[in-house]
This record gives structure tokens, sequence and C-alpha cells, in this order.
């Protein structure tokens, strides 16, 4: 190889490096960056029984992130440890990680991946996604809230129901009646970390 030759080699090299490393971050400086705030959040369930069954999940993680401004373009991704189960009842508790409801040691996370957002309103979306749970997945909808438009921080409130039975949950506990219907509230405080502003249609 020429010095001529392996000099441009070695500065297309060294600008593609510089490319590579500058215009990711550009791009992102493009885009809302939001960060969601887990201690200040909660993801809750309830059930109809003769025995109130209703709890929260004490780990889990959640992400929001946007290819736009456009608030449509969002993707919400919520994991959770299933084994963080907390109905204020060990006894409870121990029955739903156990095969016949979570079965925690097999699946230990329950997944919420949103595949569309549909705005419905000013200031309320439909959020399309696969919901896993048991290891089986199937298309449900959350339904959302959000307030704090324009202030760079805000809150969502989200609400979902799915049929047990659909996700392999089809056995009882002992003594206690059981509805198929468990209804999921999330709550989600997120603050806007980079980026513009996102834009909602009104």
């Amino acid at each position: 190889m020429s010095k001529r030759r392996a000099h441009g080699s070695i500065r297309f090299a060294v600008f593609f490096f510089l490319a590579s490393a500058v215009f990711p971050s550009l791009s992102r400086a493009q885009v809302p960056v939001f960060k969601i705030t887990t201690e200040d959040s909660s993801i809750k369930f309830s059930v109809k029984a003769s025995v109130a069954i209703n709890g929260t999940f004490d780990k889990w993680d959640a992400a929001l992130t946007f290819t736009s401004t456009d608030v449509t373009t969002g993707v919400l991704d919520i994991k959770i440890q299933a084994d963080s189960i907390n109905t204020g009842s060990g006894m409870k508790d121990d029955k739903l990680k156990g095969k016949d409801f979570f079965d925690v040691k097999e699946d230990p996370l329950i997944t919420f991946l949103s595949k569309k957002i549909i705005q419905t309103g000013p200031n309320t979306f439909d959020v399309q996604g696969d919901f896993t749970i048991r290891g089986a997945s199937k298309p449900e909808t959350l339904t959302l809230t959000v307030s704090g438009e324009g202030t760079g921080s805000g809150e969502i409130h989200g609400t979902m129901a799915f049929d047990r039975k659909d996700y392999g949950m089809t056995k009882g506990i002992p003594f206690v009646k059981i509805a198929d219907t468990v209804e999921v509230t999330v709550n989600l405080k997120g603050k806007r970390v980079s980026g513009p502003p996102l834009v909602f249609k009104h």
C-alpha cells in the first residue's frame, strides 16, 4: 500500500470514528428522553374475591422512549419481578407465587411492551401491547391518563384488566371465591432529562 493511500485510509477511519461519536449524540438530543422514578411510582393489582385480594409489586422497572417529539411514537416497557408481590399477607403471597398462579420459579418476570399508542383525548391514550405472565403472551390494552404536559415532568395513571384464565391461572384458593378478572393499576412519575418537549394533539 502506498503512503498516500495509507494516509487516506487513516483520515477516513478518524472521520468515521468522529462521526459515529458525534452524530448519535446529536440525534439523541433531538428526541425527548424521560426517566421514570420507581420510588415515586407504583404498580398495583386487585381481584374481586370473597376475601379481598389486592396488593402491589415492590420490584420493577419501567422505560419510556420516543423516536420523535410526537407522543404517539413512545414505547412503554415494564418489567416486574413476580416474586416481589406484596398483599400484606404472607399466606396469600406464597399462594400467588406458586404454580397455580404466577409460578415465579419458572417465569420470574411479568412484562408489558407497548406496540402502538393511540391518543384518545387531550391527555388520554390507549396503549396496545404484549402482556406476558407465566410465560404466556397476549395482546392487552393499557388505558392511560397523563398530566404535566409542557412542564418537563408529570404523572401517568393507567389501568388494565385481563382474564387470569387466559394465562393459565385456572385454579382457585381453598375456601376463597375468586373472580376471573384481574385489574392492574399503574402510577408512574417521570421527568424529561434531555431533549425537546413532547407534542400532544389537541
